[in-house]
């Protein structure tokens, strides 16, 4: 099979994004595929050979180690050679439309946002993952609680904050502490912070206003992480995440040994039921297609609060839904298998 592999792009997950493409690229092509690995934003311009047969002779791969810090997305941007306001890299689309399927390894904005899902429907391109719709809502923290709190999910309470026009002055009258500030629209835990007191809260509101327009301002539930992923419609095992300090930020999701991951979690079988029914219920009421992880907290009286959930969840050598996968026999290889033929399944 023919398949391309798109990664990196202009969101800043992109470093996280290209360490899970390099990875998909790399398991896939060890089960006989034809796979071409690409930057959706820089593209093939490199690329020296005839793009017409660059599945025969495709790209080398690069590594899968992922920076402790955000990438520098003007430094990205001022990197491409060619000259364009697209966010497509130069043969990007060319060489999708020549493909059988499009592995989408995206993550974040210009990604798992619903706009490239929504390009690739109208090319009739096929990819994995779910539809421009429920990637949209998914992707917006603030629709998705609005979305699922009437139908029983429990989730912290929140408020939206404008961050062209914010009065922090009134947001820390009216935020109850200690409280979780972070963009509306990111991922990865970057620009996430918990917050305190009065001067957390205000840097946490400066920090994340610079993610986007919108940022969250959510109850603080102290408690235990658990995530859990939803393929094909069913749930896996669950994963507890324990880090070795801090909380989950973007340093300890992805360098090895930063964080103690347990799976299937060390919970009652009552509560992971739990889990795996708000999970499904969130996905279902998305509608969201192939796989996704959502992440709760377990609080000391055995509630779970749901946080969020993603549509195209990380792929990389630390990543959890492939642990979770492992546990029930299915291989990393075997797992980007099914996604596409999910992917593929006329239903």
């Amino acid at each position: 099979m023919k398949i391309v592999v798109l990664c990196g792009g202009l969101s800043p997950e992109r470093n996280v994004s290209i360490s899970s493409g390099t990875k998909i690229a790399s398991a896939l092509a060890a089960r006989g595929h034809q796979v071409v690995l690409t930057d959706m934003f820089l593209g093939l311009e490199d690329y020296e050979g005839d793009i017409r047969t660059i599945f025969e002779n495709p790209p080398a791969l690069g590594d899968t180690k992922i920076s402790t810090v955000a990438p520098d997305l003007e430094a990205v941007k001022a990197s491409r050679k060619w000259v364009s306001p697209s966010h497509f890299g130069q043969h990007v689309l060319e060489v999708c439309a020549m493909a059988d399927i499009v592995f989408l390894a995206l993550h974040g904005r210009t990604g798992e946002d619903g706009r490239v899902q929504a390009t690739f429907d109208l090319l009739g391109i096929p990819y994995t993952g779910s539809g421009y719709l429920g990637s949209a809502i998914a992707m917006d923290k603030d629709l998705t609680k609005r979305l699922v709190a009437p139908l029983g999910v429990r989730t912290p309470q929140w408020q939206i904050v404008d961050s062209r026009s914010m009065d922090i002055d009134a947001v820390c009258r009216s935020a109850a502490l200690p409280c979780v500030v972070k963009p509306v629209d990111s991922g990865s835990s970057i620009g996430v912070a918990i917050a305190n007191n009065e001067a957390e809260l205000r840097a946490a509101l400066a920090d994340a206003a610079k993610e986007g327009d919108r940022v969250v301002v959510e109850q603080y539930i102290s408690g235990r992480e658990v995530q859990i992923g939803i393929l094909d419609g069913k749930a896996l095992p669950s994963i507890e995440i324990i880090p070795a300090e801090g909380f989950y930020d973007y340093a300890n999701k992805y360098q090895p040994g930063a964080a103690k991951e347990i799976t299937p979690a060390p919970i009652p079988a009552e509560t992971e039921q739990q889990l795996a029914d708000a999970a499904l219920t969130v996905f279902r009421a998305l509608g969201l297609r192939a796989y996704s992880r959502a992440d709760f907290i377990l609080d000391a009286e055995g509630r779970l609060w749901f946080l969020e959930i993603n549509t195209l969840p990380g792929m990389t050598p630390t990543s959890l839904v492939p642990q979770e996968a492992e546990v029930v026999g299915i291989s990393y290889g075997e797992l980007c298998e099914r996604i596409i033929a999910i992917a593929l399944r006329k239903d």
